[in-house]
């Protein structure tokens, strides 16, 4: 720890705090700005990119089926997702709300390397290289895990709830606030799930998780994580449910390595 830094007063350290969330905000502003003005473009090719049926998981789950004889066919083809709009200002508040949250994902490294600076200052040098490690391996995670709900998850999910029918006689219709509100949702949560690894090491280094908890409870937790794919994708399908599996249990491996025996 600096002396600089210990001889500072309340007011010199809020005065920091200032100083680091007006950096943030003023990041975000402009990250914000830049995604309203190319978010025509960022919505049809990326926000709307698993309503269409060359959505690339759809390419890939076709070439497997047929390459495996007794599967059924996966068709590319005829699906394309219908979004209505229901409401007089949903496009625009739509436009605004998508254009803060993709800034916010993207401008993620940047805020946490000033919320480093601030707090870096305050550790020793053993903390600062744990508090470091920590920030590296969160955002990785976390961009894994959205990147993976945006691939695998989120496509997987609305294709089977969309296609799916009560009865004949009803046609599925999407409306706007509905798609956006389960897209934004699922890929934080799975972001946040994905931090699993991170909560792990801190419960580790603070003595409160060992090494053996996840010897003792990795049944437990196969089951718990074979439900938790279940309801992300209830398609019934085994090949779907076993990507979705796969890397919520490689989660679960990769947190019992990093913790101490």
């Amino acid at each position: 720890m600096s002396a600089g830094n210990s001889e500072k007063t309340f007011w010199g350290h809020l005065d920091d705090l200032r100083k680091v969330l007006f950096k943030m905000v003023a990041v975000l502003i402009v990250f914000t700005a830049v995604s309203f003005v190319y978010m025509r473009d960022i919505f049809d090719r990326i926000i709307l990119g698993p309503c269409h049926g060359d959505f690339i998981l759809y390419r890939l789950f076709a070439k497997i089926t047929g390459g495996i004889p007794g599967l059924p066919q996966f068709d590319t083809g005829t699906f394309e997702v219908k979004i209505i709009n229901t409401g007089l200002a949903s496009q625009f508040f739509t436009h605004i709300s998508s254009s803060f949250w993709f800034a916010l994902i993207c401008a993620c490294p940047f805020l946490l390397y000033f919320l480093w600076s601030f707090i870096s200052p305050a550790l020793y040098d053993k903390e600062k290289r744990g508090a470091r490690t920590a920030f590296l391996l969160g955002t990785i995670m976390f961009y894994l895990g959205v990147a993976i709900c945006y691939f695998v998850i989120f496509p997987v999910t609305l294709r089977f709830l969309y296609e799916y029918q009560l009865s004949s006689s009803i046609d599925n219709l999407l409306s706007l606030d509905s798609y956006m509100s389960n897209f934004t949702t699922m890929h934080i949560v799975i972001g946040l799930v994905f931090e699993l690894p991170l909560v792990a090491w801190a419960l580790s280094a603070a003595g409160i998780l060992r090494r053996a908890f996840f010897r003792r409870y990795r049944r437990h937790a196969i089951v718990v994580l074979l439900i938790l794919a279940a309801i992300i994708t209830p398609t019934g399908d085994p090949f779907t449910l076993a990507i979705v599996f796969l890397p919520l249990y490689l989660l679960y491996e990769l947190s019992a390595l990093i913790v101490k025996k």
